[in-house]
């Protein structure tokens, strides 16, 4: 591999021209059938970016330099990927594609999964008809996705995610659930995450608080640290573990996804994995330029580093879809925010660009005025479905998609004008993926294919994307405020303290 840290890689890429989209359009009669890839019910297209064959070339070429076969091959292997912490990322074993005894005891786990599931369902533990999943980050960003993409048609559970430790979000499902009717999800990998167990503590609080005669009678815990939940006061029998080698952020597809299999059945939840395993198999085995998470990583490398773009913008245009975003920006963010290469050095490259974005059609009565006028150069990503989910006038659904299509094609095309107030650039790239419809296998195939090519970024970048030490300064900071006080701080975060405690 060549070293991580180093520019060097880059600079055949920095010399080459850049043509403008149109004229890539023009010059290339090929583009469409070379820049568009369909795989697992989802097109790809990558026609409006600036990268033409040579510029693509120069990627792959650049992929084997940094040895993306290889370091792919780890991943599926279960070798060690994570080198800070000394271990491997086996959440596609999860999806049965991975190591052959790690697959086989994440069927193992998921297999405990059903059969607790199977007893709720079947009222053996209580007439549950509501669900409070708290966690936080990856405990909580990808149920809360998936429940909140499939969830409109189960009609099986009224499930509530709760992450954050400021009481109103659990004061607002406290105010609308039936205490003897509430199952309590409490999600922590480690089962010590502070805001995941004080809302835990909070949740016990109100279960008995109104009348519950044994609360921890109606808590499941989803957990790496089994023994941890027990000593908390979970039964063991409604423990359900996953692998400590299972990062937070790649974790629905484990015991994290509980609240999705009981919110839209066992059956949608086999059918998400199965849709995120086909991704897996085309990221093994596609060739590079055939490759869909591996082009879209060398999409984003493009712009982070030869182009200095600090941003990238994600815009669902699909309600079901709202909370995509926000999911992107810690699996993106978390993962490849990062200042050094696996080896420790500085790198000399920009890493991961910050993930914005947010739903169309309201953001373009937001934000598209910078987007198309702006001076910042942002490239865009607009996701959509062909098959509506709703069942009003099928105006409703035309509109939205042709504002979808027409954003893209503005922001290459561009308009001039005489007054520069009117006059639109163009040449500002985007790529659209298009989903023929929003079930679990498609929505399962598009994750992975997002956590792939957070994987891919990450080899051509050189650096680990499955630690996250970035995080716990401000924990410990925290924690530090707590237990030793506030002498070792600055003035301004003294008297902000001193000013909330009275």
């Amino acid at each position: 591999m060549n070293d991580a840290t180093s520019s060097g890689p880059w600079d055949a890429l920095r010399a080459m021209p850049v043509p403008t989209l149109t004229t890539l359009f023009a010059d290339e009669p090929d583009r469409l059938s070379r820049m568009v890839i369909e795989e697992a019910g989802l097109r790809f297209d990558f026609c409006k970016t600036h990268l033409n064959a040579a510029m693509l070339d120069a990627l792959a070429e650049l992929a084997e330099a940094q040895g993306f076969a290889a370091r792919r091959d780890a991943l599926f292997a279960g070798d060690v990927v994570n080198e800070s912490e000394g271990r491997a990322a086996e959440h596609v074993a999860e999806r049965g594609q991975g190591a052959p005894d790690a697959v086989a005891a994440a069927r193992m786990l998921h297999a405990r999964m059903r059969g607790l599931i199977d007893v709720i369902e079947a009222e053996a533990v209580g007439p549950f008809r509501h669900i409070l999943h708290i966690g936080i980050g990856g405990s909580a960003l990808g149920p809360n996705l998936l429940i909140d993409a499939l969830g409109d048609d189960a009609e099986r559970y009224d499930v509530a995610v709760v992450s954050n430790v400021d009481g109103m979000a659990l004061d607002r499902v406290f105010r609308r659930f039936d205490p003897a009717a509430t199952l309590i999800v409490v999600a922590s990998k480690t089962f010590t995450t502070a805001e995941t167990m004080l809302n835990a503590e909070s949740a016990l609080s109100w279960l008995a608080g109104n009348g519950v005669a044994d609360p921890y009678g109606q808590v499941v815990a989803l957990t790496a640290a089994p023994d941890r939940a027990v000593e908390w006061g979970v039964d063991e029998t409604r423990i359900l573990p996953f692998a400590e080698s299972v990062g937070g952020r790649y974790s629905l597809w484990s015991s994290i996804g509980f609240p999705v299999a009981l919110a839209l059945g066992w059956d949608a939840f086999e059918t998400l994995l199965e849709g995120a395993a086909a991704m897996d198999r085309h990221f093994r085995l596609a060739a590079p330029l055939q490759n869909a998470p591996l082009m879209a990583a060398f999409v984003d490398c493009y712009y982070a580093v030869v182009r200095g773009a600090e941003t990238r913008a994600v815009f669902a245009y699909d309600e079901r879809l709202a909370l995509l975003p926000p999911y992107l920006q810690q699996l993106e963010m978390e993962s490849n925010g990062k200042r050094v290469g696996v080896d420790g050095a500085a790198l000399a490259v920009p890493s991961a660009p910050i993930t914005w974005g947010g739903v169309g059609t309201d953001a373009q009565h937001a934000v598209f005025q910078l987007l198309h006028q702006g001076t910042h150069l942002v490239p865009v990503e607009f996701v959509a479905v062909i098959e509506p989910g709703d069942a009003l006038d099928e105006a409703h659904h035309e509109a939205l998609l042709i504002n979808c299509f027409a954003q893209g094609a503005a922001l290459m095309a561009g308009q001039p004008n005489d007054d520069p107030q009117r006059a639109y650039p163009g040449d500002r790239p985007s790529m659209t993926i298009l989903i023929d419809r929003l079930d679990p296998a498609r929505l399962g195939a598009l994750l992975a294919f997002y956590e792939q090519r957070t994987f891919a970024n990450a080899v051509l970048l050189g650096i680990n994307p499955f630690d996250q030490w970035g995080v716990e300064l401000g924990k410990t900071i925290a924690r530090s405020i707590v237990e030793e006080g506030t002498e070792r701080f600055d003035a301004s975060t003294r008297a902000l303290i001193a000013r909330v405690r009275g």
